[in-house]
């Protein structure tokens, strides 16, 4: 018995974005996590009492259908409207000079939170104050004006793991000017890090 709720734990309307829950218990759902009862507890129980948090966010649509938009982490609380990070990501790679992109959230007095865009370009792509414009403009045509970041960055390279994911945690420090204090033990690449650190010109 899955719903999407707001954040008071009331179930919302057709396309609404929120959170997935999951109200009755089934068969094959995570039990516990190993050591550790009272992180599962806290982690998938504790946010709406009786109701299982699975950590997605999510709408449902006119026929009933549901949709994920991410990850709860990955969503970013603009103005009232939730929108997943892996959203505006694909706007902004399916731009024709755009390689690589990776979204990130930081706090917005007006908005709750704003938009901010790291992007890496294909080689023989010059990076301008022209060519942000034009991929704010992008996503905003793909996505709607709500989307549109709030700053872009280019890159020549975005923090990764040495599997190849995307370090976003870091990236937040860096979109909210704090200095990077996280664990960077499984980076890659450390100058990525301090390149992305600089200001831009």
């Amino acid at each position: 018995d899955p719903a999407v709720v707001d954040e008071r734990g009331n179930e919302v309307g057709a396309n609404v974005g929120g959170k997935l829950i999951v109200r009755r218990p089934w068969p094959a759902m995570l039990r516990t996590i190993y050591g550790d009862k009272e992180r599962y507890r806290k982690q998938y129980w504790s946010e709406f009492k009786g109701n299982y948090l699975t950590g997605d966010g999510a709408r449902r649509d006119e026929n009933g259908y549901f949709w994920i938009v991410g990850r709860i982490d990955d969503v970013l609380n603009v103005a009232g409207h939730r929108l997943g990070t892996s959203e505006i990501e694909s706007a902004l790679v399916s731009h024709a000079r755009v390689a690589e992109a990776a979204v990130v959230g930081r706090p917005d007095e007006l908005k709750g939170q704003g938009v901010v865009a790291f992007v890496t370009l294909k080689s023989g792509a010059d990076p301008s104050h022209a060519l942000k414009q034009e991929l704010r403009d992008h996503v905003g045509k793909h996505i709607g004006a709500i989307a549109k970041p709030d700053e872009v960055r280019f890159a020549e390279a975005l923090p990764k793991t040495r599997s190849g994911k995307i370090m976003r945690r870091l990236l937040k420090e860096i979109a909210t000017g704090k200095t990077v204090t996280g664990d960077t033990t499984t980076l890659e690449d450390f100058s990525v890090l301090a390149k992305l650190a600089e200001p831009e010109e």
